[in-house]
């Protein structure tokens, strides 16, 4: 009677156990992009087209961090699977490719995503599914004020770095007459507000402003333009291969001025794609330089990442995915999504001599700011302009 006892005993408590197993499971699986062993994460970016080195670069330093986590055992022992697609740098693709993400795939969180106006397609969409929205390539402020629950950015936004631009214009070169040649949509429209502000704090204005299309190379009469108004320097916001080919037919017309760019330029294409012509071309980044080994997370980025394929937007990426990662782990063996988000909201982190912060009601991450100089094919860090 006492075994046969000890033998129902044992077997309920196996019932109980795996009855524990399954609703861990369930409750698991009840939470869209997450299972026992997988969470997956979507990003929509360029990956084609004049932008595709932006988002090439943001996909392969997420990977990158992705890959080492995963080799690692995962995060509570999932492996972290990013679904990866191509936008085109176009907004309507982006919204197709998105509603993908959240309806057939599921993801638990968007992640990755490159530009203005291709973000102000996603961000409704992942908004009205209560998706996380987090550390988009674009400086824009509608992603950082209000601040909107699930959303998250990394970067400094476009008025800090138009702010750092105008004050080195201004105080090293002594420059006022200062223009923009810009993209005819929200982007451009961003980093002109941002260069705005900072030259009227500065008693200035906008000396001219010339338009050119979304990617189309076709910038000769938006550079004859601002030739006539013969500006002592040209804020640029636009992709990397549309600089150059501004910078080209600025040469070509004897139009000697200075190309200033923003980060979201993509630096390392543009080195590619204007060779010589690039030298002396200032632009701004919002992460460290990738080589920069005093830093820690210079140096594990690098381990990572293949030689030779080191650039500002692959650290960003991932940095991103360190960030990604660090608030999954903070978030629990059983995360939710607002579990998740919760413990972004009271993340502050040094990841090796690169601070991120956020807070309730700031969820941007950093303000930093990094000049560089172009010079013989290369981003050279730089504190002042000559």
């Amino acid at each position: 009677m006492a075994r046969s006892l000890l033998m129902t005993l044992q077997h309920l408590l196996r019932g109980l156990a795996v009855s524990c197993l399954l609703a861990s499971g369930l409750s698991v699986a009840a939470e869209p992009g997450l299972s026992v062993d997988e969470i997956r994460v979507g990003m929509v970016n360029a990956q084609s087209g004049p932008a595709a080195a932006l988002g090439l670069s943001m996909r392969n330093g997420t990977q990158a961090y992705f890959k080492r986590i995963n080799a690692e055992g995962g995060v509570h022992g999932r492996r972290i699977s990013l679904i990866s697609l191509d936008d085109g740098y176009e907004p309507s693709r982006t919204a197709a490719h998105t509603r993908d993400l959240l309806s057939t795939q599921q993801v638990f969180a968007l992640l990755g995503y490159v530009g203005t106006p291709t973000s102000r397609a996603a961000l409704p969409l992942a908004l009205r599914a209560q998706v996380p929205y987090l550390f988009p390539i674009t400086g824009a402020q509608f992603l950082r004020t209000p601040t909107k629950p699930g959303v998250f950015t990394i970067r400094a936004s476009n008025i800090d770095e138009t702010e750092h631009l105008v004050e080195r214009m201004t105080q090293d070169l002594k420059l006022n007459k200062i223009a923009i040649l810009m993209q005819n949509d929200s982007y451009g429209e961003s980093v002109k507000s941002g260069l705005n502000g900072a030259l009227l704090k500065r008693n200035l204005k906008i000396h001219a402003q010339a338009l050119i299309q979304r990617n189309s190379l076709d910038v000769a009469g938006a550079v004859r333009a601002l030739q006539a108004t013969q500006p002592e320097a040209i804020i640029f916001a636009g992709t990397y291969r549309q600089l150059s080919a501004a910078i080209k037919q600025a040469k070509a017309l004897n139009f000697n001025t200075r190309f200033i760019g923003v980060s979201f330029i993509g630096t390392a294409g543009f080195i590619r794609e204007a060779g010589k012509d690039g030298d002396g071309v200032y632009i701004s980044q919002v992460v460290p330089s990738p080589h920069d080994t005093s830093r820690a997370l210079v140096q594990a980025y690098q381990a990572d990442m293949h030689p030779g394929s080191f650039d500002h937007s692959s650290l960003e990426g991932y940095i991103g995915a360190a960030v990604f990662t660090q608030a999954l782990l903070n978030a629990g063996a059983q995360p939710t999504r607002q579990s998740f988000l919760d413990a972004l909201e009271h993340m502050n982190t040094d990841l090796g001599a690169f601070e991120i912060a956020f807070s309730r009601t700031d969820h941007q991450g950093s303000s930093a700011v990094f000049l560089t100089r172009i010079e013989n094919g290369q981003a050279v860090p730089a504190t002042t302009m000559h």
